[in-house]
């Protein structure tokens, strides 16, 4: 137990080396009993790494110096056999991606209960009796969340909180967030860290949230810590603190946070409710289109997608869940639209279907003013190289053994008359140095990059066969506030230049609001709303938009 005014956590001087390279330097910060501290920096700026640090969990060739003391405990000096008696019961740690954290093949209840066990807190009957209340307490009850679910048959937010349940069942007193909801719509987000703030109040715990997210740094936390290559540039009281930033790093940080609303072109003879809108890069020049002389580059009529539940038994059909219900959508040449909606809502299986990946019950798309889905032979393969993909995660859609090259000129196959070596060497040569890479890039491999750049060969491979419409699904989701700026603004200037549309998929509100001329909002298979983007974020009709709007994080709000 700490005395009064005593730090739950001192970290005095921490530094970091890896392979020579001091990549944590000097990290001076403490945290008291009830108070929520946040870590914030871009990629590679050592958040994650201080966070290691502290529960010693550094690859083996990190030298590391500097004191840790828990509850007047110093911990740099312990053995590996003592930390992993640490880990888990005076430390929780919540990572980013629970589906890789959590055991597939193990039920939710069986997992935490595991936790109890191996830190002999209880066993048997008891271990799952602390496992259920635990999921019980993070909102996992009832059928929904029950300790019999596997991982695959729960929601992303739902697989956080069980990640969650894991880190705090034997109640710590240092609870470490690594990113926790990066990936998760902003509803789920605003669910998961005030889950996260009531569990820290109600038990006394302590918590560090780590995030690249100023804006989420800025609602949820007490006090701050900035940091940038491996140091800490900029600290306080976060409400404070913010509205005083002195560091030009800082200041980029915030600014990048909330990105500003676009204000793009109308169309004056719009045929939907909206059409159209300039990219960012072309907002000084704005012009007026007629959109209905124009034919859309792409166009969905009434698309429904069912798919059979389980059948509850032998002597009953199965149900239908209909994940897409009669949608219709409609992008013009040089637009960017935008599609939001939170997890399950049925935007990924409207994306699939109008990249002909799957085909709809009822309903059609079209391409260039042709029915798309239908289309077989070379007739599809001339209509499929005029709508591209961008994906969230692009090193996992990268096969780590080509070269950047071969990556980007894939999509090539498409061609009837397939380039030579040196053609082909050529056109990958220029779509790279179109995205801000160097053409020399081309003969290196996919994991030599940063996220950021990866991001910018998935954007080249997607240009290479001069699509009219580009789909970006979450396509800067996983990447940090300052390096999906400048993505955003990579991606306005080639749609500007080049005159290509754009469908954002995306649970990122402030993404879609920085980049989108219209948007439609989906739920629960149905557009319930679409307009231009400032009709729809500053005045929004349709209650479902309202509290998608309220959800998003705000500065200047006191933690409580």
């Amino acid at each position: 137990m700490n005395a009064p005014g005593t730090p739950l956590l001192e970290v005095d001087s921490l530094c970091v080396s890896i392979g020579g390279r001091a990549v944590v330097r000097d990290v001076s910060l403490d945290l008291h009993a009830g108070e929520i501290l946040g870590l914030v920096g871009a990629s590679g700026s050592g958040k994650s790494l201080t966070a290691l640090g502290l529960m010693r969990l550094l690859p083996s060739a990190a030298t590391v110096r500097g004191g840790i003391r828990l509850s007047g405990r110093a911990l740099d000096s312990l053995s590996e056999r003592d930390m992993q008696s640490i880990r888990g019961r005076q430390i929780g740690m919540v990572f980013q991606e629970p589906m890789t954290a959590l055991n597939p093949v193990m039920r939710i209840g069986a997992q935490v209960a595991e936790t109890v066990r191996l830190h002999g807190a209880a066993s048997g009957a008891a271990a799952a009796e602390l496992a259920r209340q635990a999921l019980e307490a993070v909102g996992l009850d009832g059928e929904r969340g029950s300790p019999r679910k596997y991982p695959h048959e729960l929601s992303g937010g739902q697989r956080q909180r069980v990640a969650i349940a894991l880190a705090t069942v034997l109640e710590p007193a240092l609870l470490i967030a690594d990113e926790p909801t990066t990936a998760l719509d902003v509803r789920t987000q605003g669910g998961v860290l005030g889950l996260l703030k009531t569990l820290v109040r109600a038990r006394g715990m302590g918590m560090i949230l780590v995030s690249h997210d100023m804006a989420v740094i800025g609602e949820f936390t007490d006090r701050i810590a900035i940091m940038q290559d491996g140091q800490i540039v900029e600290e306080g009281v976060t409400g404070t603190a913010l509205q005083q930033l002195r560091h030009p790093y800082a200041r980029a940080l915030l600014e990048a946070a909330l990105p500003a609303p676009k204000h793009g072109r109308q169309h004056t003879k719009a045929r939907a409710p909206c059409q159209g809108g300039a990219p960012k890069a072309a907002q000084a020049q704005s012009v007026t289109v007629d959109s209905s002389d124009t034919v859309p580059v792409l166009e969905a009529r009434g698309l429904v997608r069912e798919y059979p539940r389980s059948r509850r038994s032998l002597w009953h059909a199965p149900s239908v869940f209909r994940a897409v219900d009669q949608v219709s959508l409609v992008i013009h040449p040089g637009e960017s639209v935008g599609l939001i909606g939170e997890s399950g809502s049925g935007k990924s299986t409207l994306l699939k279907m109008l990249l002909a990946l799957d085909r709809p019950q009822a309903g059609e798309v079209r391409l260039l003013g042709q029915p798309f889905g239908s289309a077989r032979g070379p007739a599809a393969r001339r209509m499929r190289r005029s709508i591209q993909a961008v994906f969230q995660d692009p090193y996992g859609s990268f096969d780590p053994q080509w070269t950047v090259e071969r990556l980007i000129a894939e999509p090539l196959q498409l061609l009837e008359t397939q380039p030579t070596a040196g053609e082909r060497r050529r056109l990958v040569a220029a779509v790279l140095e179109q995205v801000g890479l160097a053409a020399a890039d081309g003969a290196r491999y996919s994991h030599e990059f940063s996220g950021g750049q990866r991001q910018r060969i998935a954007i080249a491979r997607a240009l290479i066969t001069n699509p009219k419409v580009i789909a970006c699904d979450e396509a800067v989701s996983a990447l940090d506030v300052l390096v999906r700026a400048q993505i955003l603004d990579l991606l306005s200037e080639l749609g500007a230049r080049l005159n290509m549309a754009y469908l954002f998929i995306s649970h990122d509100i402030p993404v879609v609001r920085a980049i989108a001329d219209r948007v439609y909002v989906m739920q629960q298979g149905r557009i319930v709303e679409e307009g231009y983007a400032p009709q729809v974020f500053e005045a929004p009709q349709h209650e479902y938009t309202r509290s998608l709007l309220a959800a998003l994080p705000r500065f200047g709000d006191p933690p409580v």
